[in-house]
């Protein structure tokens, strides 16, 4: 018996001894903003077939909400979090012509702006990408087209055109920018599409959405990242847009095994939809035939989103000092339909709805997370628009530090590209009917 115990005595002793702790977790942090493309399109869309007022009222608005005295801010933003990757939604593209043989010009362009002014604070992104691909996916556009979209502006136009007016449109789309010294660790991206579309006008005016991804290495590990922004238009007694997008995200990225974060703004609350007597400022979905029942799982892409297996790693979705939606369409402080409302939900600078949102899949957990941009008339991204304290953005800003297994993962294939339908040519000639009926009208009036 003593020579069985020496012997296990000196296994013990002469056995190699464990590491006392595992190794560190390799820790990375992203950040999602909606930069607001700068003017209400609800109110504007109430102006058509009035084209050119709509585009008019836009393009005053754009002048007034200035992204060049916000993209500053938004960049200061990303150089206190420093996050590695920024999920952009409404990356916006403002674009106008002189007359009907002339091409577009570019007046305005935000993600551009941003990214200018990223590289003065010291920390700088830029757009990612990868060979000749970009992670940049345009969503939706209005044409500048002549007559219709024709705008005033004589301090814009002189300089441009030697006129006080042009046509004029824009395109607002998702996009990754990288921070500057993790450019080399792109390993793939890519961009897609969503196959629910929303159409205002049949193939004139159809709202595209999509999503932008990359993969990047992060210590031993790799990261799917996406950014996204899901349709907000919604019509009565049919299921939401937005769900059906969350739907096929959903799908896309079940085959995922890697660490996979995904952001953006889902333009869904957790109580949607809102039953018939429920506070809706927002005007979010409401209950209906095809969803019945508030605060339905099967009608809400934040839901959808759970659901499908994903973690909310941002703030608490249900506090309503965490919500993300409220600022007016001129920025100048929150939208004064809602001010009351949001009080009484709990939320003391005007903001009536959590739709922005961080999820993951595949992590060891979250070290931290916050929301950012939302409190007026101080902050850190408040800026003074005229005697006014204006927001940055009308959402506030989402970020979170995650938490990654620092070990080699099998990179996944490519996510699918779903590619739009074409414009066949009977659906061409009946925009340029469309477009001439529209034209007639509006110079009748």
């Amino acid at each position: 018996m003593r020579k069985v115990l020496v012997a296990l005595l000196a296994l013990l002793f002469t056995a190699p001894i464990p590491p006392s702790h595992a190794e560190e977790p390799v820790a990375l942090t992203v950040m999602s903003r909606n930069l607001y493309l700068g003017s209400d399109v609800g109110v504007a869309m109430k102006l058509l077939p009035n084209f050119p007022a709509a585009a008019q009222f836009m393009w005053d608005q754009v002048k007034i909400t200035d992204f060049a005295q916000r993209a500053p801010l938004l960049a200061k933003e990303a150089a206190r979090i420093k996050p590695d990757v920024i999920g952009i939604q409404e990356a916006t593209i403002w674009y106008c012509k002189k007359d009907l043989w002339s091409g577009n010009v570019e007046v305005f362009n935000f993600l551009d702006q941003l990214i200018k002014e990223t590289k003065q604070t010291g920390v700088g992104y830029s757009l990612a990408k990868l060979n000749s691909k970009s992670a940049f996916n345009p969503g939706y556009s209005i044409a500048a087209i002549p007559y219709l979209t024709k705008v005033v502006d004589p301090q814009t136009f002189r300089p441009l055109f030697k006129q006080d007016s042009a046509s004029c449109g824009f395109t607002i789309g998702d996009a990754l920018l990288v921070r500057d010294d993790r450019m080399n660790d792109i390993k793939q991206l890519g961009n897609s599409e969503y196959e629910a579309t929303y159409s205002i006008i049949p193939t004139l005016m159809t709202i595209y959405r999509g999503y932008s991804w990359l993969d990047l290495a992060s210590g031993k590990s790799t990261v799917r990242i996406v950014t996204t922004h899901l349709e907000s238009i919604w019509d009565h007694d049919v299921i939401p847009n937005s769900v059906l997008q969350a739907r096929q995200l959903v799908e896309d990225l079940k085959a995922t095994t890697m660490p996979l974060i995904v952001m953006g703004d889902f333009n869904a609350d957790y109580r949607d939809p809102r039953g018939a007597n429920e506070s809706n400022p927002g005007e979010q979905p409401v209950v209906g035939k095809a969803c019945p029942k508030a605060s339905s799982r099967d009608c809400n892409a934040y839901w959808t989103m759970i659901d499908g297996g994903f973690i909310n790693a941002s703030p608490d979705v249900k506090d309503p000092k965490n919500f993300t939606w409220g600022a007016g369409a001129l920025l100048d402080g929150p939208d004064a339909n809602r001010v009351k409302a949001a009080e009484t939900f709990g939320n003391s600078f005007g903001f009536t709805d959590r739709l922005d949102y961080i999820f993951t899949k595949n992590v060891l957990g979250v070290r931290s997370t916050e929301i950012f941009g939302n409190t007026w008339p101080t902050g850190e991204s408040i800026w003074k628009c005229g005697n006014k304290d204006c927001f940055a953005s009308d959402h506030a800003g989402v970020a979170a530090t995650i938490l990654l297994d620092d070990k080699e993962v099998a990179i996944n294939q490519s996510l699918p590209t779903h590619s739009r339908f074409p414009i066949g040519p009977w659906q061409a000639i009946g925009a340029a009917l469309l477009i001439f009926l529209m034209w007639r009208i509006v110079k009748r009036k």
